[in-house]
């Protein structure tokens, strides 16, 4: 049976049920995807493996959480993988690494990486978040990257931009809304 013709709802119903070829599936899949995301996050190659293999730990874990009628797996994978890159952010603020800057070793390793049409998919909805990025007041935006792409609290991002907290939050529930309204709408 070819397993990546199959839909990520029926990969996560085999993982519940405990077929672990599942899992490869979903990592060849998405691991691309989840290391991106944690290095634009943490700038650092060697935290962002380690990002990528304790976030699919999570999953394996906790895949019986994932409903399907609440938004995309994909959705669900990168919450989960921003979530560990942000904390992953704010601990190395209390206690920097000692090996920042060494991952030349990193730089050697294979990555064999999704199939073609899965690169496709990935770049196709990495495009409608830019776009929707964009669609949305430069303010929202900008609080919006901070708070996602940085790592920042709202405390943090009103102090760094000089705005009162509620303007931050205010900025931020609004661009949050328009951006799930733009991405609601069908691509085009």
């Amino acid at each position: 049976m070819d397993y990546s013709a199959l839909t990520d709802e029926e990969i996560i119903a085999r993982l519940k049920n405990g077929e672990s070829w599942a899992m490869s599936v979903l990592y060849d899949r998405y691991a691309r995807l989840v290391f991106s995301l944690a290095l634009k996050i943490l700038n650092d190659r060697g935290a962002a493996e380690e990002t990528v293999q304790e976030v699919f730990v999570k999953v394996w874990k906790r895949c019986r959480e994932y409903d399907a009628r609440r938004g995309k797996f994909s959705s669900w994978l990168t919450g989960i993988a921003h979530n560990h890159a942000i904390d992953e952010l704010r601990r190395r603020r209390v206690r920097p690494s000692a090996s920042e800057g060494d991952d030349d070793a990193m730089d050697t390793v294979l990555d064999e990486g999704p199939a073609p049409l899965d690169l496709a998919v990935q770049s196709l909805e990495r495009r409608r978040i830019v776009d929707a990025l964009r669609g949305i007041p430069q303010e929202q935006r900008r609080a919006i990257e901070m708070a996602y792409f940085e790592g920042l609290t709202q405390q943090e991002i009103s102090d760094r931009l000089g705005q009162p907290l509620g303007t931050i939050k205010t900025r931020m529930r609004l661009g949050m809304q328009k951006l799930k309204t733009l991405l609601e709408e069908p691509a085009t």
